[in-house]
């Protein structure tokens, strides 16, 4: 399969919520140059000039469909210097470990995945939280040298998006995190570093400020 000069390659393993963040990219890309493409083939991420790394299920799963696939070595490989974009468990792929199954990550951002500590807790309204987080949440944008990550370029600070995870991602570093949410406890929700950013919650699920993200994405060049 022959690919354009400017695709984004939508990764498929098999475990990634494939047609709606394939139909949101899609929508980004309108009236750009930017050709999407879903694939399972990995000379075709090899191909492409940036990426998008879904993810929905455990993370144990994820990591073994995405080696068993032969996926996984074109998705390292793009890694090391092509724009990508990891999404939900996507984005806690990307860590050293997750304390879901105990299972390695592709080691790509320094950190942790782990699970949320709620049990018998209470929100402000008495209600008790929810494993997993379900619903729209705000999200302060984090700014290093004084200003936020240019894929928040034009999105409003504590914009609200959709989630839906039991796990969450802490980064080794302050300077990769590049967005936090409140849920019990501070985390981090959206993670970055060079040419990587990734977020836990769904932009293709979050109305037009996740169509912005993507639309950023596709012309960002770090």
């Amino acid at each position: 399969m022959t690919t354009s000069s400017n695709t984004v390659a939508v990764v498929d393993y098999g475990m990634g919520n494939l047609r709606s963040v394939s139909q949101a990219v899609q929508a980004a890309a309108v009236g750009s140059s930017v050709a999407v493409v879903v694939t399972a083939d990995p000379e075709v991420v090899r191909a492409a000039t940036r990426i998008v790394l879904p993810g929905q299920g455990a993370m144990r799963d994820c990591m073994a469909e995405l080696k068993a696939s032969g996926l996984q070595d074109s998705v390292l490989e793009a890694a090391r210097n092509k724009p990508m974009f990891g999404v939900c468990v996507g984005m806690q792929m990307l860590l050293d470990h997750s304390e879901e199954g105990d299972t390695p990550g592709l080691g790509l951002i320094a950190g942790q995945v782990r699970k949320f500590q709620l049990a018998g807790r209470t929100q402000a309204d008495g209600s008790r939280f929810k494993v997993p987080q379900m619903g729209w949440n705000q999200v302060q944008q984090q700014a290093h040298g004084g200003q936020p990550h240019p894929v928040w370029q034009g999105v409003p600070d504590q914009s609200y998006f959709y989630f839906v995870h039991s796990f969450y991602a802490a980064p080794a570093s302050d300077a990769q995190c590049h967005g936090w949410a409140e849920y019990g406890e501070r985390f981090a929700c959206a993670i970055g570093r060079d040419n990587i950013f990734a977020t836990q919650f769904h932009p293709e699920k979050s109305a037009d400020q996740g169509l912005a993200l993507y639309r950023n994405f596709l012309h960002w060049n770090p």
